[in-house]
């Protein structure tokens, strides 16, 4: 199966007093990188969709879409600090589950691999999207195309380690 990579770029006001990244801005570092892969862009004036656009990225957005998606459930297993850095974090991506009206989105925040270290994993995280009729506010279902799209993404969910 395969996984999406979304750099992002941490920001100065990310950190904490102990010089990492504080643990509520790591939860908008993975919205930034989900909406970066399941949101549409927004068109350009000529109707073109600009470049680096995802495949992945069919929900419309913004004022008048017809889909809301709203977060059911959030959790997050930080398993090292991330302290600040200039170059980008990378986020990898994939879907544990594709409900009816729901999915739900894995994340691993890392490093870049290097070509000798590997990379580290600072944290894992599972986010429940559920899909909404903007009009009626029901939940609504997951329709054929957006399954087809994303299906190729699909595998194993992320394991959060729970104390015994």
């Amino acid at each position: 199966m395969a996984r999406l990579e979304v750099p992002v770029q941490l920001r100065w006001s990310d950190m904490d007093a102990y010089a990492h990244v504080n643990n509520v801005e790591m939860l908008r570092l993975l919205e930034e990188a989900r909406i970066e892969v399941f949101w549409r862009h927004p068109e350009s004036l000529d109707g073109v969709v600009p470049d680096g656009a995802r495949a992945t990225a069919v929900l419309d957005a913004g004022p008048g879409a017809l889909t809301s998606t709203l977060v059911a459930r959030q959790e997050i297993q930080y398993l090292r600090p991330l302290p600040y850095r200039r170059a980008p974090v990378v986020i990898e991506l994939w879907l544990g589950h594709l409900g009816g009206a729901s999915i739900d989105v894995c994340y691993e925040v890392r490093d870049a691999p290097t070509s000798v270290e590997g990379s580290q994993v600072y944290a894992r995280a599972t986010t429940t999207i559920v899909l909404v009729d903007s009009a009626t506010g029901a939940p609504r279902r997951l329709t054929p195309e957006e399954r087809a799209v994303w299906e190729p993404y699909l595998e194993d969910p992320v394991v959060i380690r729970r104390r015994a």
